[in-house]
């Protein structure tokens, strides 16, 4: 089988790189330190390309790499990727939008605490002028205060916690979560944006869209309590920075914390004139820790799109996320895993598949069954299979796609059954997702599971006889190969095993599983 080759246009961390170079079915390039010019005449070898800010995917950048499935932007922001030329390309478009939260979190609550305190000049003045003058720093206390937090996602609900910590009255304005992720918090809930403005300080953490520009402007600030302290540590030109520039030079904003800015860099920006803004550049995502969990969250996109197993995060999605409920975007990749494993256990014609949803879930179906069928399709076909295609090659192969939505039983919430008939006969699987992000399969055939769908897996059954287990674990071990996790189910007199393991595991090892007197089947599957 040939490799999948993931080209690194830019530089990520180690471990990122030791991920790509260690998997066996990947040639892994690491351009990042090439020419541009020179990186675009090897973009024709590329199946998936992670990207950071330095490289622009534009329409150029496409036409070079005519192979190209994927793009995984390192990082969350993707403001040098065209999406909309990516999509008429069929490329997928991923980014990493959880990795840096903690580095963006604790940026913005630095912010704030430097800007109730004066923190930054206060130690210029000792440091650089020598002058011991403790009576030009008084500064006011966060407690009691109002915080007014826009968008109220991963970082903006984590600052609101730490906040909450100082004993500060938090706020949070988001029209696209359930409010209950807010007062569950002990946090207020507030659809009224009037509400956020007559707060003392005002924190955003929203994407910038055609929503979000612009969306602190001048009439807004005219709303706001004199002496409001403004911080920004998402994206440039969600505050019209002349407007910001204005009210801080009147003082009508007493302080305000940026950590970015519409044109970057940011060095010739007139607002780093004024004495009343603590700036950084743009290091929201700057420690070590985010930096490692972006290169290794960015490498398994890149994998998991380059087998066509799931596009983690993609963005440009065949439906509109603003019209899905937040904990939808997990379904949506568990589903492509259950099917991408299903079909890679049963290497069959594909007669039919059919879904079965559960709990809320079951009112998303037709986007879900689309997500099946690329991962189905994407071990199946050669060609190109994207969001938009998939149903139609479906129905160009004669697969007969049935939906069913069932009524709520059992111990979860929302539920997944994805049942492949092939003329082997049928094979099904079901999942569900805990904590609103962790996928989870937790049935294989009437054999009760619960592991997370990624890694090298070994699908063991067999009678459930002594031995059993000592005889894999050994076979494993002979032949250097770390078992990661084991998960044993047993049903009538039959077993299952799925064993995860470290290593890819060749044919030879498999048939020699497979020589066990009880073993009833063995398959493997890489997701």
């Amino acid at each position: 089988m040939s490799k999948y080759t993931i080209i690194v246009c830019d530089h990520i961390h180690k471990s990122g790189l030791d991920l790509l170079s260690k998997d066996a079915e990947v040639e892994m390039l690491n351009l990042a330190d090439l020419p541009k010019d020179a990186l675009k005449k090897e973009l024709h070898k590329a199946d998936v390309a992670i990207t950071r800010s330095s490289t622009d995917v534009d329409t150029s950048f496409l036409e070079s790499a005519p192979k190209l499935r994927a793009v995984v932007r390192a990082g969350v922001g993707v403001d040098n990727v065209d999406i909309e030329s990516s999509s008429k390309k069929g490329v997928v478009v991923m980014n990493v939008p959880t990795a840096n939260t903690i580095a963006a979190v604790e940026l913005t609550c630095a912010h704030i605490l430097s800007a109730i305190r004066n923190y930054p000049d206060a130690n210029a003045q000792l440091k650089v002028e020598r002058k011991w003058k403790r009576e030009d720093w008084y500064g006011t206390e966060l407690k009691d205060k109002k915080l007014g937090i826009i968008g109220f996602g991963n970082i903006g609900s984590r600052v609101g916690k730490r906040m909450k910590a100082f004993e500060m009255e938090v706020i949070a304005y988001d029209p696209y979560i359930n409010p209950a992720k807010a007062t569950d918090a002990g946090i207020t809930y507030t659809r009224n944006f009037d509400d956020i403005l007559s707060c003392d300080i005002i924190t955003i953490h929203t994407p910038k869209n055609k929503e979000t520009i612009n969306i602190i402007d001048a009439p807004q600030i005219a709303k706001m309590k004199d002496g409001v302290i403004l911080i920004n540590c998402a994206r440039g030109g969600l505050y019209n920075e002349d407007a910001l520039y204005a009210a801080l030079e009147s003082g009508k904003v007493r302080w305000a914390g940026i950590d970015v800015f519409t044109k970057e860099p940011g060095t010739s920006n007139k607002l780093l004139d004024l004495k009343n803004i603590y700036v950084t550049p743009h290091i929201g995502a700057n420690t070590l820790e985010s930096q490692e969990k972006i290169a290794i969250q960015a490498a398994q996109a890149a994998l998991e799109a380059a087998r066509g197993s799931s596009f983690p995060n993609a963005l440009n999605l065949p439906i509109k996320e603003n019209e899905l409920p937040s904990f939808m975007k997990a379904y949506l990749e568990l589903v492509q895993k259950m099917a991408f494993f299903a079909i890679q256990v049963n290497k069959d014609e594909v007669r039919s598949i059919t879904l079965e949803a559960e709990g809320e879930i079951k009112e998303y179906l037709s986007s879900l069954s689309t997500f099946a069928l690329v991962g189905i399709l994407n071990a199946t076909v050669g060609d190109k299979v994207n969001y938009v295609n998939a149903p139609y090659v479906a129905q160009e192969r004669g697969i007969e796609v049935q939906l069913k939505s069932m009524e709520s039983h059992g111990i979860y919430k929302n539920k997944l059954k994805l049942t492949l008939l092939t003329q082997k006969g049928t094979f099904s699987v079901s999942g569900t997702v805990f904590n609103e992000n962790t996928p989870k399969i937790i049935d294989v055939n009437n054999f009760a599971l619960d592991i997370e769908p990624k890694g090298k897996m070994i699908l063991f059954r067999n009678d459930d006889t002594p031995g059993v287990i000592g005889f894999v674990g050994t076979t494993l071990a002979k032949h250097n190969i770390n078992i990661a996790d084991f998960r044993l189910s047993r049903y009538g007199k039959e077993a299952l095993a799925l064993i995860i393991v470290d290593d890819a595991v060749a044919q030879n090892v498999l048939d020699e599983l497979s020589s066990l007197k009880a073993c009833i089947s063995i398959k493997y599957a890489v997701l």
